[in-house]
């Protein structure tokens, strides 16, 4: 089959690689029909990710049709489904809390020497993601193997096509979970570091939860026009200081929750992120915390801090005292995927969440090297990419 692989820094590829196969009686396996770009991919294009290796498959954000299946596997031949970025074995310790992405079983032995001594545990399997998370194939690709596949998938109501329902595979409950992680009440003010995908959604997901206020920060023009037609005030950093107008807007006391749907390669002229491009190069640290730190310091007293944006190592200048002496909270973690995907899936149907307004490009496979360069250089146009193997 044709497959987008990774071969180093700005160096994806379209392959020819072996057909998945069936591996283990609860796989499936999908023919790919949709399969998207996401910001966190660039990461990996960027090659700030550890454990990525030549011949990589990527991509975590896919759909398809089942074409076959193991003994144990639920699914049907010729079913649509989604399948989400997280990989869970539905009947671990941390799955039966429905902490999906946290699952003790989808990461295997062979790889959990590479993530315990960065993160004190092995972390959960995902998709397309590197060796820290499994090395899994991805789904940028013409076939794409589904371990768990009695647990993950999400069968796709006829009526709906692909587009409306690609992003249940991460961006859209991974908006929701960063709304849902900031504690939102309604009357809030809520700021948002970064309208990039997973931004926007978070911002839809607050205006939705009952926030009153949504303040979306970034510095391209039309993604900002993106936020505010969802209903936010859009603020570019490049043109005012951000703490001072969060500020000014909210009456001298701050937002009540923040959210950095940025990560760890915030961009910014800022004297301290300029450290930071500067140590990651040299490899001194693995990533650029400009604006969890600019949010922590934002965020009132007594306020909450989430953190949906992707980390992958060590931070320097963790505002730890400010952090403490304010009383906030911090949540954060990749998304637990399947235990919002029914609610978000009856949302869809009903004609509430609409996740088609930020997809600007429609590719086929073939085009996913040039996509991924534009995606990367060209931000402000390239907002979505969707690939049709």
């Amino acid at each position: 089959m044709r497959a987008l692989t990774w071969h180093g820094k700005h160096d994806v590829r379209i392959d020819t690689v072996p057909d998945p196969e069936i591996l283990n009686p609860r796989d499936a396996i999908i023919k790919v029909t949709s399969t998207a770009i996401c910001g966190s991919d660039l990461h990996l294009y960027d090659a700030v990710i550890p454990g990525m290796m030549a011949g990589d498959i990527l991509g975590h954000e896919f759909m398809g049709e089942v074409v076959e299946t193991g003994p144990k596997s639920t699914l049907q031949k010729g079913q649509r489904v989604v399948v989400p970025f997280t990989i869970s074995c539905g009947q671990c310790f941390f799955c039966k809390k429905q902490q999906y992405s946290a699952c003790d079983n989808s990461n295997p032995a062979e790889t959990q020497d590479l993530t315990e001594p960065l993160y004190g545990h092995a972390i959960g399997g995902l998709f397309g993601y590197s060796h820290l998370t499994g090395g899994y194939a991805g789904g940028q690709a013409e076939y794409v193997r589904v371990p768990y596949s009695d647990v993950g998938p999400i069968i796709v109501p006829e009526e709906l096509d692909d587009e409306q329902v690609l992003f249940l595979s991460d961006i859209l409950p991974t908006g929701w979970m960063a709304a849902e992680n900031a504690q939102i009440e309604p009357g809030d003010t809520v700021a948002v570091w970064g309208c990039g995908p997973v931004g926007l959604f978070a911002i839809q997901s607050a205006l939705a939860m009952g926030a009153e206020q949504v303040i979306a920060i970034d510095h391209y023009p039309h993604r900002l026009d993106l936020a505010r037609g969802l209903g936010a005030e859009g603020l570019d950093y490049t043109q005012t200081k951000v703490g001072e107008a969060l500020l000014e807007m909210t009456g001298g006391i701050g937002p009540d929750a923040v959210i950095d749907a940025v990560g760890m390669e915030a961009h910014g002229f800022a004297p301290d992120n300029v450290l930071d491009v500067v140590k990651q190069k040299v490899g001194m640290v693995f990533d650029r915390g400009h604006v969890l730190r600019e949010a922590i310091l934002a965020c009132r007293k007594g306020g909450r801090v989430s953190m949906p944006g992707v980390y992958g190592g060590y931070l320097d200048k963790f505002p730890l005292g400010a952090f403490m002496q304010k009383g906030l909270q911090l949540r954060t973690g990749q998304t637990h995927v399947q235990r919002y995907t029914d609610n978000l899936m009856k949302e869809i149907r009903k004609g509430k969440i609409d996740t088609t307004f930020l997809i600007s490009h429609r590719l086929p496979l073939a085009d996913a090297p040039t996509a991924y360069k534009n995606f990367h250089e060209r931000q402000n146009e390239w907002t979505k990419v969707v690939l049709r193997p």
